[in-house]
Order: structure tokens, then sequence, then C-alpha cells
């Protein structure tokens, strides 16, 4: 973190530092909410949640060298800022963080599926070019937020900030602790439509990151997503759409995929057109990519570099695509970090391109948070996976076996099983050398761990 002295910090989030006599202490370290990521130098963040209370931990900080707590109420032996709301004061001191930065530069993204995929990216794009922050998995939360912007020093140039949503409201919040000078919005889809109320208040929601834009910032729009395309007049900054219509003002043409579903695609709209190999799979990191060079060519980055950091990408964050090539001569795919009906889609259809010697196995859980509308949307995926020819379908869990009575009406073999063990046993048991299983649920319904399980059993560590 940038250092801030706890008499700076007291102020900065209108607390009281107890004892009052260590106002001179300097915190440098981690600032962490979790007690066994504190370190020397750090400041452990007291937050009291449903099942624990921080402030039960602060010992525990202490041990590793923190050398404060932001907390509710003091903690003895151990230097407190006291504040009544420990959240408010997180978000006070993330932006004071922010202030202390004037050489900094942030670049939000936000959209229903594929943000962290994207801030994954523009991250290996940025961090050869100058000192860079990303969020760690999928820090994008009014916790996320600030534990990603206290991580900036004095040499940080870039900041990217992931800025997830579970209603109207929140990405404006998420801009007052991190103010982006560029805006990515990627899709408006029907991920926790549930919360929401519907897609319109998602839509609203998404666009708040462009309101906060800057006049001279810039907003990077899907131009094939129509309610992102919309969002063009709810800023002041310059608009630059990207995606593959044809008035994109960066666009992908002649798109192909490789026997892994690997992309390729020439990008127009920068100079002379620029072919790029992609080595992520599935053909959604199109847009993704094609955003990540728009920013990064607004913050200054030259195009040869951004193209060369593109084609060397790879994932980073656990369970997005993650592939595996078992010994047992089964390709394992694990994108079960999270599922709402448009990644489901994505997911589906980078299994239906991926070369296979043998069945092409689509293992589905529950997407949750999906309201009214979810016996249909689970319908929906069922539909979807008879549309891309998928061979077999194994469902895990309450709730997914919608998926597979609509899946089995259009003629694709089904097996249903109760949970992560039986889908384990079952697949252990029935998939053959030359089979490609892919796994895809919401994050609460467990199939992450499941793919992990079957690579550790193959002898393999998931990275």
């Amino acid at each position: 973190m940038i250092p801030m002295t706890l008499a700076q910090i007291a102020e900065a989030v209108s607390g009281r530092l107890m004892p009052a006599d260590q106002g001179e202490v300097v915190v440098d370290g981690p600032v962490v909410s979790d007690s066994r990521q504190a370190g020397p130098g750090g400041l452990y963040v007291a937050r009291v949640g449903e099942f624990a209370d921080g402030h039960e931990f602060a010992g525990a900080a202490q041990q590793a060298g923190a050398v404060a707590t932001l907390g509710e109420r003091e903690i003895e032996g151990m230097a407190t800022v006291v504040v009544s709301d420990v959240q408010d004061a997180f978000a006070a001191l993330g932006r004071a963080v922010v202030d202390r930065a004037p050489q900094l530069t942030i670049v939000g993204i936000t959209g229903s599926s594929g943000k962290t995929s994207t801030k994954d990216l523009l991250g290996q794009v940025l961090t050869p070019v100058a000192d860079t922050v990303v969020p760690e998995g999928s820090l994008n939360s009014e916790v996320g937020v600030p534990l990603t912007v206290c991580r900036i020093t004095p040499q940080t140039r870039f900041l990217v900030a992931e800025m997830g949503a579970n209603g109207v409201g929140h990405i404006e919040y998420l801009t007052r602790i991190a103010p982006p000078s560029v805006g990515i919005v990627l899709n408006v889809g029907r991920a926790h439509v549930g919360e929401f109320g519907s897609v319109e208040a998602i839509a609203r929601t998404k666009g708040e990151l462009v309101e906060a834009l800057p006049d001279d910032g810039l907003a990077v729009l899907n131009a094939d997503d129509p309610a992102v395309r919309a969002m063009a007049s709810r800023t002041r900054a310059r608009v630059q759409l990207v995606g593959t219509s044809e008035d994109a003002d960066l666009r992908a043409t002649d798109i192909m995929l490789d026997e892994r579903s690997r992309a390729s695609f020439t990008l127009v709209g920068d100079g002379e057109p620029r072919r790029i190999t992609l080595g992520l799979f599935g053909t959604h990191h199109v847009g993704n990519a094609l955003a990540v060079y728009a920013a990064a060519r607004h913050v200054g980055v030259d195009a040869d570099h951004i193209v060369s950091a593109l084609e060397s990408a790879a994932a980073v964050s656990r369970w997005r695509m993650e592939v595996f090539e078992l010994r047992n001569g089964v390709t394992l795919v694990n994108d079960a970090y999270n599922a709402n009906p448009d990644s489901m889609a994505a997911a589906l259809r980078a299994l239906s391109t991926m070369k296979t010697d043998g069945r092409r196995v689509a293992v589905l859980g529950q997407m949750l948070e999906m309201g009214e509308a979810s016996a249909q949307e689970h319908a929906a995926v069922g539909a979807k996976v008879a549309e891309y020819g998928i061979d077999r379908l194994v469902t895990v869990g309450q709730g997914a076996d919608l998926i597979g009575v609509a899946a089995r009406e259009q003629g694709v073999a089904w097996e249903h099983t109760a949970d992560v063990d039986a889908a384990y046993g079952l697949l252990t048991a029935t998939l053959q050398s030359g089979d490609l299983a892919l796994l895809k649920s919401s994050r609460d319904s467990g199939l992450r761990y499941l793919g992990d399980r079957i690579v550790e059993a193959d002898g393999e560590t998931p990275a």
C-alpha cells in the first residue's frame, strides 16, 4: 500500500485511533480482511459477516505482522482505528489511497460475463509496460475493490478494477472508490436477474460505469450487444465501439477457430489490419481481446506490444476454461467458476467446436440467482445442449435436472446425479479415452471442485 500513518488513516475514514499515541505508526504492508493473509506492516480490516466476527481474528493478524486493525471496537493490545461502519470506512480508505496516487490510471471493467477473463487479459498486456495492479481472482465487490486498490504503491501506474454488482447503484458505489478514466462494458446478460428484477435493471447498473467517466476518458462498448451500445448516450467520455458489427470502430473480421476452439481474427480499425491468434479457449475471447486492445491503446501502449501480449496471454484465474489432458485420454475443460445463461451458451459453443475423437460430454450444474425465470432459463440451456450437438449430458444436483429434461426431449442422452460425489463416481467410471468433457455451473454448485478432484485423481495438480 502507499504508506500512510495511522493518524492519516483515521482522518481519511473519520475514525478514532485507540490508543491515541499510535498516530505515527506507518502502514506500508498488505491491507487484508482475512487474518491468514496478514503480513508485516499491514492493516487488518475486521469485517463482521453472517457467520463470523472479524474482530475475533485480529490477534492472529497481529501475530502475522499487522500493525493495526480497522474495526468497530477497540482490539486490546493492538492499535485500532475505530469506526461506526467498517465497510464505509474501508471504501473511504480505498479512495484515500487512490487520491494519493495522481499518476494512477484506472481501467474499470464490468459486464454480466467475461469480467475476470478480460481483466486477466488486460493485466497481461499492461504489466510488462508499467507497474500494474490487477485483482486477484474475482475481487469485484464492495470488499474486493478496496482490497485491490490498497495494493497500489507509489510506483503503480495502472490499476485494473473489475466491478460486479447485485443491484442498481452497486457499480456507481465502486466507481467512487476507484474512479476510472477508461470503462469497458462487455455485455448485458441475465446473470443475477433474480436479484436485479429485470435485464433492464442490469443494463442500468452496468451503465453506471460509463456515467462515471471524465470528459477525457474512454468508454469501450460492445457494438454487438444492443443494451451496451445504447450506453453511448450515458457518458461524457469518448466512445469506442468494438465487436464484429460493420460500424464498430474496432472490428474483428475473418474469425477462425482451431481444433481446440482457440480463435484467430483480423483486427480492423487501428491502422493496417492485424492478424491476431489467441491462446485462450473459446470464440467469446475475441470480444474481450478487442476491448483490451482499445483500452490499452487509449492509455498509450504500443500496438505491436498489445498484439504480442494478446497472443501469448494464458488463463490466469482458476476454473475459467481450464483444459487438462488426462493420462486416460480424456480432455477435461473446467469452466465451473460461475454460470449464467450467456456464459453457459458460450461454454457449450466452445465445447461444440473443440475437436475430439470421442464424445462431447457436458457436465452441468444449477445456475443460481435466476429468480422467477429459473425454470425457463435452465430449459433454454438444455435446448442449447441439443443445438450444439453435445453427445452426452450429465446434470448434477438440485435444479440442474431441468436442463436434462429439456435436452432429453430433443434427443440428447442424459443422466442425472444427486450430488458431486455421485457425479464423480459416474464420470470416472464412464468417461473413455478420446472423450471431451466440460464442467460448468454456478460457483456454489461445486463443479469446479469436482473438476479438481478428477484431475488430482489422474495424478495432476490443478494450476
